[in-house]
């Protein structure tokens, strides 16, 4: 399982599992690393899986992404590696260990198992009564798999870190079943996913004249919500169309958005 260790002057921050999310880093709020400094820009970089490989991507900051002392715009990262972000250090681990999860988002790193998704045929077009059908058993299993852990870690040097807290929370994912993106499968542990052709979108549409921002997904304390982007790009979610700007998803539902066919889970 592959860690992201946050820290400054050597001490640790922050501490993320990962499970092939994208993990935004930067100044603003929204990022799931925030770094809140001047020498870090709102939205300084991201890492993400590409293959069976983590990256790291500069996201045109002003002051550079580093990795072992080297500028990169994007860069495989190797177990040991450390990204430089303003004057912090970001430790990549490549270690297997006996958890399997999702990062949670922002400080918290969570334990325990997401059901495995079917195998799905990226070419075919799924009807939404095929979708839950094949989610079914995924959304079952996600459901009884009792609570997680949420292992915070805190932010404030010479704080001590909380004990491990166990919450009931619930990890959507995206997987793309038709159109050309970057990856098939998305965890949404973000608070914010973007769906575009911009370098900061966590879904990356691939085709030319893709627009930056088709739409976003966000996540809310009672579930996860589409919306559209300020280009009024159309969504639909099992055939209809999105009105009034955004709609709540619920597993097996399936989207069509700027080319793109993709069914959320839970």
């Amino acid at each position: 399982m592959a860690e992201l260790f946050l820290k400054f002057e050597e001490r640790v921050l922050q501490e993320l599992l990962l499970s092939g999310g994208t993990v935004t880093i930067g100044r603003q709020p929204d990022n799931i690393v925030r770094i809140d400094n001047p020498a870090v820009s709102g939205h300084h970089a991201k890492v993400y899986l590409q293959g069976d490989q983590y990256v790291v991507e500069d996201a045109e900051s002003f002051n550079g992404t580093y990795v072992n002392g080297q500028r990169v715009s994007k860069a495989v990262l190797k177990h040991g590696d450390n990204v430089t972000i303003g004057k912090h250090t970001i430790e990549f681990r490549d270690e297997v260990r006996p958890v399997a999860a999702p990062y949670g988002a922002f400080d918290a790193a969570v334990g325990g198992q997401l059901p495995k998704l079917p195998q799905l045929d990226p070419t075919m077009v799924l009807d939404t009564a095929k979708a839950k059908e094949m989610l079914a058993n995924a959304a079952a299993a996600s459901s009884s798999a009792g609570p997680v852990v949420v292992r915070r870690v805190s932010n404030i040097p010479g704080q001590a870190s909380a004990s491990p807290v166990a919450v009931h929370q619930t990890i959507g994912t995206l997987t793309i079943v038709k159109g050309r993106t970057n990856q098939q499968k998305y965890v949404l542990t973000s608070k914010l996913t973007l769906i575009g052709r911009s370098k900061m979108a966590g879904i990356r549409l691939s085709r030319w004249f893709a627009p930056r921002v088709a739409a976003l997904i966000y996540r809310a304390e009672d579930g996860y919500f589409i919306a559209a982007s300020e280009n009024k790009v159309p969504i639909k979610v099992n055939d209809i169309l999105v009105e009034n700007g955004q709609r709540q998803l619920e597993s097996g539902d399936v989207i069509e958005v700027a080319g793109i066919t993709a069914v959320f889970a839970t």
